[in-house]
């Protein structure tokens, strides 16, 4: 009996295995007909890939740019003495707000008063020498009314003689208004409106002509008006006129905007930096606005007109080339284009297109040129 179930349990266990393996073959060659499908779906995407197309639009595009710039003083200028001497008297100092022609500080030179004295001697000396051969000539030209008396020769040569020391007369003359002209050096007076930023000599110290790396006596700088400089890169520059207003912030005065009209274009291209130089003026009678303060500039560039727009994702930037692709028939074709301006998910082509071409809205080099694809 025993061996009765022994032989039955071991026949279901045959079966069951049976059955088992019956099932995983099932099971492996469904899997094998899913792969293969699968397999086959993704080989047809590739080839024929389904894509979303944007009709090519024409109109206009306005956009801004944001660049950096820095605010400058108005006129700005560094004062030195002309002459060597010794500070005298300082009638101003850092913040002074001082008007044009306004005395800043006088100087003194003791040697100038001895070389005037010696140049107003040297001018008497040559007068008294040209008085006496100026009389001779006079003399000579009266005794030779008498014929015979005086040769033409001595006349000549008196004549030459008092030519000469007139004209040492008037070069004494010239070297005293040359030693005298010293004198205003003394006085440093404001060449322009503005505020003192900088002094570097104090009563007693001795100044001279500025040279290299040397300290100006002041610095005097215009900031009721301002310049706004900024650097428009060369791709942007085209759209640019003195008509343009720009707002700007600056990060010391949170919450505040301004606004300036574009004065000033370089009219060429900086080298380095391949940007244009602008400038911009700005009034700042309330000085809340300080020179070398950054400013983040908003400059607003024209539309162009008839212009062609596509999205900014239909553009593909490869190594090679710049590219959109048009799609004609259900096949993709590369047309290169140039970039122009942008404007959120917006961007100004120029190429071989025309308004209401079919351009694919998400490109990219994959989709091959004459590729077959799904719109």
């Amino acid at each position: 009996m025993n061996m009765f179930k022994n032989r039955s349990i071991s026949a279901l266990t045959v079966l069951a295995i049976g059955l088992s393996l019956l099932l995983n073959a099932c099971h492996s060659d469904d899997k094998a007909k899913e792969e293969a499908k699968q397999e086959e779906q993704q080989e047809a995407a590739i080839d024929n890939p389904s894509v979303s197309v944007a009709a090519v639009e024409k109109g206009k595009l306005s956009t801004n740019i944001a660049v950096p710039g820095e605010l400058l003083p108005y006129q700005q200028v560094d004062l030195y003495a002309k002459i060597n001497s010794y500070v005298k008297k300082l009638m101003v100092d850092i913040g002074s707000q001082v008007r044009t022609g306004q005395l800043l500080v006088t100087l003194e030179a003791p040697e100038i008063n001895s070389q005037l004295a010696g140049a107003r001697s040297r001018i008497k000396q040559q007068e008294a020498i040209y008085f006496a051969s100026k009389a001779t000539y006079d003399r000579l030209v009266s005794t030779s009314k008498t014929p015979g008396t005086i040769s033409q020769n001595d006349l000549e040569q008196a004549d030459a003689k008092k030519n000469a020391d007139f004209a040492n007369v008037e070069a004494a003359k010239s070297a005293y208004k040359e030693v005298s002209s010293n004198l205003a050096y003394l006085e440093i007076r404001a060449p322009f409106d503005g505020v003192i930023t900088s002094r570097n000599i104090n009563a007693g110290a001795y100044v001279g002509p500025g040279g290299k790396g040397s300290d100006p006596l002041f610095v005097l700088q215009d900031q009721t008006r301002l310049r706004l400089v900024i650097s428009v890169p060369e791709s942007y520059v085209g759209g640019l006129t003195h008509k343009s207003e720009v707002k700007f912030t600056v990060r010391e005065l949170p919450g505040e905007k301004f606004t300036a009209k574009i004065a000033r274009l370089a009219g060429a291209l900086d080298e380095k930096l391949r940007s244009e130089r602008v400038e911009m003026d700005v009034y700042n009678k309330s000085k809340r606005l300080l020179p070398h303060m950054y400013a983040d500039v908003e400059v607003p560039l024209p539309s162009h007109d008839s212009t062609l727009i596509v999205p900014k994702s239909a553009v593909v930037s490869s190594t090679e080339k710049v590219f959109v692709i048009k799609v004609v028939d259900h096949h993709a074709h590369w047309v290169d284009v140039k970039k122009g301006f942008q404007s959120g998910d917006k961007m100004e082509v120029y190429g071989d297109l025309k308004a209401d071409d079919k351009v694919i809205k998400d490109a990219t080099d994959e989709i091959r040129d004459g590729q077959t694809v799904k719109d």
